[in-house]
Parts: structure tokens; C-alpha cells; sequence
């Protein structure tokens, strides 16, 4: 999507379109979340694992030097032609998301939320059919606004809600929720001081 453009990626505060700056890899942030993923899902070895909205594909290749069996996808053409060199045969365009075998594990990290409301079903619905456990880590809002005040400069999120509503709408789309809280220590932990700004979920099919 030309949204998540250059300017997004690269220069999002000082063009006002997010809160990233030279989006890059940086390993000792990205190696040790993916590890806190792995340990907060028990992914095995050589099990499958995509991650939707995966951007430069930074994420995927943490969790393949961490040898799981990791993929990518994303809706931004940039993201995607901008694909770490390592993993660029893993990753691929939102269209890709078809793979014969699916996956054992999803990842929705700061995604689900840039997602319009009506088509929001339909995509967990499509998750469901291609995995078994996802895992969705979410801005949480209330009253119209994030509780973490730095979203709201990312002008492409859609959806404002809080976890009672996330929790429900897991729901209609067929997904059972096995766990859920407002902090993970080793993901997202520069926002750790707002009271539940941010949910995480473990969701089974």
C-alpha cells in the first residue's frame, strides 16, 4: 500500500506519518524480543512461524538465527523491496500469505490495528485458516484515543479500542483467547510506564 511508503519508514516523525525514524536492524533489540516470543509461545525448533506485517523482515530473521522455520509478509510495497538481504527469499507481499501447509505459529505485532474496522473479520478469518496459535500484540485505546499518547502520530492506524473489545472481536472471528495481559517484559517495554497502553494476546484456532 503506498501509504507505508519511504517516508513512513524512513522519516515518519519529521514528515508526521508514524513514530519511526531510519527504520534498520538492530539486533540486540530484535534478538532478544524474538526470543521473548519464542519462550511466551514454547516454539520448538524448525517449527513454522509467520509474521504478518513483517516489514524489512528484521523479525523473521531474528527468529531464523534463532533456527525456527520463520516467514514473512506485508502490504507495503517499500517494506518489502527494503527486505533484509538475508531473508528476502522469506519474505514476500500480503498476497503470498498463501502457503500449502500453513504455519504452526503467527505473529501480528503493531498490525492488526492499521486494519479498517469492516475488514477486520475477514482477516482474522484468514489467519485462522493458515495458523494455529497466533500471537497479537495490539495499541490499546479508549474514548477515541490510545492510551499511549505517542500513537496517535501514526496517521495509518484505524482502530482505537480497548482489550474488552479486542477480546470480543477474537471471538467472533473464531479464535479462543489462552491468555492475555498488558505487559510482556522484552517487547515494547519503552512504553512499559503507561497503564495498559499496549495488549497482548495468545490466541488458539
Amino acid at each position: 500500500m503506498s501509504e507505508y511508503d519511504e517516508d513512513y519508514f524512513e522519516r515518519g516523525i519529521a514528515t508526521g506519518k508514524s513514530c519511526y525514524e531510519n527504520y534498520r536492524w538492530i539486533p540486540e533489540l530484535t534478538i532478544p524480543m524474538a526470543m521473548t516470543i519464542i519462550d511466551l509461545l514454547k516454539i520448538e525448533r524448525g517449527a513454522t512461524v509467520l509474521d504478518f506485517g513483517c516489514a524489512k523482515g528484521f523479525l523473521v530473521k531474528a527468529l531464523r538465527m534463532l533456527y525456527r522455520d520463520a516467514w514473512g509478509v506485508d502490504c507495503s510495497d517499500y517494506a518489502i523491496g527494503k527486505v533484509d538481504p538475508e531473508v528476502k527469499a522469506f519474505c514476500g507481499p500480503i498476497h503470498s500469505l498463501v502457503r500449502h501447509d500453513g504455519f504452526e505459529y503467527l505473529i501480528a505485532k503493531d498490525v492488526l490495528e492499521h486494519i479498517e474496522k469492516e475488514q477486520l473479520h475477514d482477516w482474522l478469518s484468514v489467519l485462522r485458516e493458515r495458523g494455529k496459535k497466533l500471537l497479537a500484540i495490539i495499541p490499546l485505546g479508549e474514548n477515541g484515543k490510545y492510551r499511549v499518547p505517542a500513537y496517535e502520530k501514526d496517521v495509518t492506524h484505524r482502530i482505537k479500542e480497548d482489550e474488552i473489545w479486542w477480546l470480543e472481536t477474537f471471538a467472533k472471528a473464531g479464535w479462543k483467547v489462552a491468555w492475555y495481559d498488558f505487559r510482556v517484559p522484552g517487547i515494547k517495554d519503552n512504553w512499559a510506564m503507561f497503564d495498559k497502553g499496549n495488549g497482548f494476546y495468545v490466541l488458539i484456532r
